[in-house]
C-alpha cells in the first residue's frame, strides 16, 4: 500500500462546499487560532486535516513548516496546531503542528 493518500470518504466535503463556506471558515479560524483535528490525507508536501469544530474547513500542514528529520503524521493521527495563514485560491487553512514547533525549541 502506498503511504500517501488524498482525502477521501463520505466525511470529506466536496470542493464546492468548502468554497461556499470559505468566508465563515476564515472568520472562525483567525490566524493564531488553536486547532485540533484528524489527518485525512497525506502527500509528500504535507498532511490534510479535518478540523474538529469546523466541519466545512480543510487544513494543510506543509512540510515547509516541518523541522528537518521529522516524519509526517500518519492517516488517522490526532494532531494539534495553530493557524498561520489562509490560502484563498484553494480555500485552505494553513497550520503549523505543535509537534513540529516543539522539535524546533
Amino acid at each position: 500500500m502506498d503511504e500517501y493518500a488524498w482525502p477521501a470518504g463520505p466525511e470529506v466535503l466536496a470542493a464546492d462546499e468548502v468554497r461556499r463556506s470559505w468566508a465563515a471558515t476564515i472568520a472562525a479560524l483567525l490566524v493564531g487560532s488553536r486547532i485540533t483535528g484528524e489527518v485525512i490525507g497525506r502527500q509528500p508536501f504535507g498532511v490534510f486535516i479535518r478540523i474538529h469544530g469546523a466541519p466545512d474547513a480543510v487544513a494543510l500542514a506543509e512540510i515547509t513548516a516541518m523541522p528537518q528529520g521529522m516524519d509526517l503524521p500518519t492517516l488517522g493521527a490526532f494532531v494539534r496546531g495553530e493557524v498561520f495563514w489562509h490560502v484563498a485560491h484553494n480555500h485552505q487553512v494553513r497550520v503549523r503542528l505543535d509537534e513540529w514547533r516543539a522539535a524546533d525549541e
